[in-house]
């Protein structure tokens, strides 16, 4: 049986396919979650503003804030909706890479089980061989 795995170069180029998707899914991630934390704090920041109205021009400074606000809010919110979608592309991806090499893998556990398998049956049958050798040859000189 052949020492080598013969499908090793494609199971190496499917781990590197895995480790792309994953490091892929990881920048995904990071992504939506700083999204996130950043519209979570302009939920904060837009919900925190207890200022007192004096003039006729600080009503309208505050109208202008909280409408830039509600504009940069949406603006979050649709990012975030982009993020999440690209999250669950990268995801996808990285199941798809991972499936593939999945199959790969197990199909070497195999081939070295039965590498080793061989091994052992020939270092056994060698053992064996040397056994008998050993104890046709005491016979004889018994009978000697």
């Amino acid at each position: 049986m052949n020492r080598q795995f013969s499908l090793a170069g494609l199971l190496r180029l499917r781990q590197i396919q895995q480790d792309q998707a994953a490091s892929g899914l990881a920048l995904a991630r990071s992504r939506s979650s700083s999204v996130r934390a950043r519209e979570a704090s302009a939920r904060r920041q837009l919900s925190a503003t207890d200022e007192d109205i004096v003039s006729s021009a600080s009503l309208r400074a505050v109208a202008a804030a909280r409408s830039a606000s509600h504009s940069m809010l949406a603006d979050l919110q649709n990012l975030a909706r982009v993020a999440e979608t690209d999250e669950a592309t990268a995801r996808e991806e990285f199941i798809a890479a991972r499936t593939r090499s999945v199959g790969l893998e197990k199909l070497q556990a195999r081939h070295h089980a039965e590498v080793n398998t061989a091994e052992l049956r020939a270092e056994q049958s060698t053992l064996d061989e040397i056994s008998s050798t050993i104890w046709h040859r005491d016979e004889q000189q018994v009978r000697s």
